[in-house]
């Protein structure tokens, strides 16, 4: 077909490039296959305190332990299964062959904002400066150094993660509750922030599609006009170290 065989589009109504659909987030991780000190291998056990998670598994094979309102659970994971989760469930990644996943994010922006909280011992997760240092991964360093001090994160994290699912199987869902005042008060100064950043994008979206829908509801569609194409582009030149292994992301927010 002639490449003029169609008229030329006319440029969109705005130049604002919207937010990927329902303002979610977009990665591409490969778990971690490090060995872990109960046997396994995989990512840092941890929750949401905010936004839901789903996963599309395109390689290998592996599980996701969660301990959430339904108790303790393992679930297999293999090239073709989603599945997803509401904030409070503590998850953990474990790698058995070379685990894929594209991982869609509830209201972008905020996970990257400080939204999950590792399973730390209690302690640890009792004080606030204590946390940030056991959370946080060097800056400027090599990437031997800083693939040390992720592996340590995780560790910490797996120790709090097998207490927990110990209490959770001895007195059941209501020993997840010290955790869960534990993660509010951890990212309680930084919630005003992040309903901001939910206002302009999730929100935004819901809005644009209730008034299109009363729009169109007239018989009317005026949405329509400012049709357009966005890509997204990488975040990184490298897959970086994340919680559960190295990711890559596209930056899919609104400009």
């Amino acid at each position: 077909m002639a490449d003029n065989a169609f008229p030329q589009a006319s440029a969109p109504a705005t130049s604002r490039r919207p937010a990927f659909p329902g303002g979610t987030a977009v990665s591409h991780l490969t778990v971690y296959d490090w060995p872990t000190p109960d046997g396994l291998a995989g990512g840092s056990p941890h929750l949401h305190t905010a936004s839901g998670e789903g996963y599309v598994v395109v390689g290998g094979r592996g599980r996701l332990q969660t301990l959430s309102s339904a108790g303790f659970a393992e679930h297999r994971l293999e090239p073709g299964v989603v599945l997803w989760f509401t904030p409070g469930t503590v998850h953990r990644l474990v790698n058995e062959a070379g685990l894929e996943i594209i991982v869609v994010m509830q209201n972008a922006g905020l996970p990257e904002a400080g939204d999950a909280v590792f399973t730390f011992p209690d302690d640890v997760l009792a004080d606030p400066q204590r946390y940030s240092e056991a959370a946080a991964l060097p800056t400027g360093a090599d990437d031997d150094t800083i693939a040390a001090a992720a592996r340590r994160r995780r560790d910490r994290a797996i120790e709090g993660f097998g207490v927990l699912r110990s209490r959770v199987q001895t007195h059941g869902p209501a020993a997840l509750m010290q955790l869960y005042d534990r993660a509010g008060a951890l990212v309680a100064d930084r919630a005003p922030t992040w309903h901001d950043m939910w206002r302009r994008s999730v929100k935004a979206q819901v809005e644009a599609t209730e008034q299109a829908l009363a729009d169109l509801s007239r018989g009317s569609a005026p949405h329509l006009a400012a049709s357009s194409v966005h890509p997204g582009e990488r975040r990184e030149a490298t897959f970086r170290y994340g919680m559960c292994g190295r990711l890559r992301t596209w930056d899919v927010t609104a400009h």
